[in-house]
């Protein structure tokens, strides 16, 4: 099962038991849809109802919780570690697993010493592992190691839950995107409808060469049949090439030798 389909199913199934539970206990079903190692989507379960109407209430921290998982980073959760629960460590892992796809939407390579800063570890050999063994093997992004330059050069990475202020963005580059499109078809059915134009030409011109040729060859071959014929009627005169029998019969004279 690849890792779509199985966020898929994940997410599938929390939206259900999110839609059955009400109040406090959706506090156990967040820390569990928060802490779940191949969940890394969750604004389809913060749109359920139930989770929404705990805006307001004194069960609204885990609605914030929520919120930071599908949009925020481990920088975010530093900050605002006063007014929300204590992360387990899966949720904290999970948290600077999505830190590492943030910081990869906006740049490509990503200093050594930025990601430490911004997932809080010690040294380079943890950093290292924490990249390989919690992001590449679970799938969410690929990338070249550079010990040399000291940065992860990213090649892919799992696109995260869309912030409200990026929709007009997303919208904007999705309308370009659709322009863009459409110029693009119109182009090639115009070089279509001109390649048409052209094997249609080349053709009639192919054909015209062809017609040239073959009347070449019947111009020729007539005038070769009338030469032979203009021959054979010369060679079949009476008179026209002496009789070599004839020829034969005469008698020859004799040539005198001249005495000076």
């Amino acid at each position: 099962m690849d890792m779509e389909q199985k966020q898929e199913e994940l997410i599938d199934h929390f939206v259900k038991q999110a839609s059955s539970l009400t109040g406090a206990a959706l506090a156990s079903l967040v820390s569990e849809v928060t802490s779940h190692p191949s969940l890394f989507a969750f604004s389809e379960i913060l749109s359920v109802p139930s989770l929404l109407q705990l805006e307001g209430t004194e069960n609204s921290v885990y609605l914030d919780v929520l919120r930071l998982f599908a949009h925020g980073t481990w920088s975010d959760y530093k900050s605002n570690a006063g007014r929300l629960p204590q992360l387990v460590p899966d949720q904290a892992l999970k948290l600077k697993q999505l830190t590492v796809l943030t910081l990869a939407e906006t740049n490509k390579v990503l200093p050594y010493d930025q990601l430490m800063q911004q997932l809080d570890v010690a040294n380079v050999r943890e950093l290292e592992d924490f990249l390989i063994n919690e992001c590449m093997y679970a799938g969410i992004v690929r990338g070249k190691l550079d010990q040399l330059r000291k940065c992860f050069e990213v090649q892919f990475a799992a696109g995260r839950d869309l912030r409200p202020e990026q929709l007009g963005s997303m919208i904007e580059t999705l309308s370009n995107w659709l322009v863009t499109s459409d110029n693009l078809l119109i182009s090639i059915q115009e070089k279509m409808s001109w390649a048409d134009k052209m094997s249609v030409l080349n053709k009639k011109h192919k054909k015209e060469i062809e017609d040239k040729v073959e009347e070449v060859k019947r111009t020729y071959s007539l005038k070769a049949d009338n030469d032979f014929r203009g021959n054979e009627e010369i060679y079949s005169e009476p008179g026209g090439v002496m009789d070599y029998e004839e020829d034969r019969s005469r008698p020859k004279r004799r040539r005198h030798p001249i005495y000076r």
